[in-house]
């Protein structure tokens, strides 16, 4: 409403200016619209560039975080560098385990994010900071300039757990040829470290049970995929 009332004190000002002959009610007139003008334009000019008659309004909004990727022992969480300086990221989750498309945070200055580690559940906290109207009066003044909710700033928390992996998608592509390329070497490796820690386990209680020992098998097998997966990531964070 305050851009309506600007045009139309300019134009009345304009005519009032031109077309009215009589001196004192011309000058009068002209006063009043010129006021008008002036105060619409001081207005408008201070909503514009302070946010008169606006406020911060923070909304907070958390959904549940999944792995971005699709193996069953690794919970990744995966970033793509914005620029080459690594100043800002993209961060590319998923909300459910069956997403076949993943989400990702926004491109923006306006966006920051964080990761932090925690016990819970993993889950994905956003707060969002927006300029919105003080009231409804203000939006009636002002709400052409459709400024209402714009965003100041927007902050996602991802909070995984110690286990979880943050890998940079690069990282991630490479991460995958590794355990291709090593998937015959590691089978390999790991029948004859499971081999030698039922060996061991067998020295130390000779009397075990086939329960036992499959027990042992099965915990000896985690183990060594375990150590794998760290040994390649270990590597690929080494080449960034």
């Amino acid at each position: 409403m305050i851009l309506v009332l600007l045009v139309v004190s300019a134009i009345a000002l304009f005519l009032s200016f031109i077309y009215v002959h009589q001196n004192t009610l011309r000058i009068s007139l002209s006063v009043i619209f010129a006021a008008l003008l002036v105060t619409s334009i001081v207005f408008v000019s201070k909503n514009d560039g302070q946010h008169y008659g606006m406020v911060k309004t923070t909304t907070t909004t958390t959904q549940s975080l999944k792995s971005a990727g699709s193996s069953k022992q690794l919970d990744l969480l995966l970033y793509q560098s914005v620029g080459t300086a690594d100043k800002h990221r993209v961060y590319i989750y998923k909300k459910t385990t069956n997403q076949k498309k993943v989400s990702h945070t926004t491109a923006s200055v306006k966006t920051a994010n964080q990761v932090k580690t925690t016990t819970a559940t993993p889950k994905l906290v956003t707060k969002t900071t927006r300029w919105t109207y003080k009231s409804n009066a203000m939006k009636f003044w002002f709400g052409l300039a459709n400024n209402d909710k714009q965003l100041i700033k927007r902050t996602n928390y991802f909070y995984i757990n110690k286990n979880w992996v943050v890998l940079s998608t690069t990282q991630a592509k490479q991460f995958s040829k590794l355990m291709k390329q090593q998937q015959a070497t590691l089978k390999a490796r790991a029948k004859v470290y499971v081999t030698n820690q039922v060996k061991a386990a067998m020295v130390k209680n000779p009397t075990m049970s086939k329960a036992q020992l499959a027990k042992v098998q099965k915990a000896a097998a985690a183990q060594y995929q375990a150590n794998a997966i760290q040994s390649m990531l270990k590597t690929v964070k080494a080449s960034k």
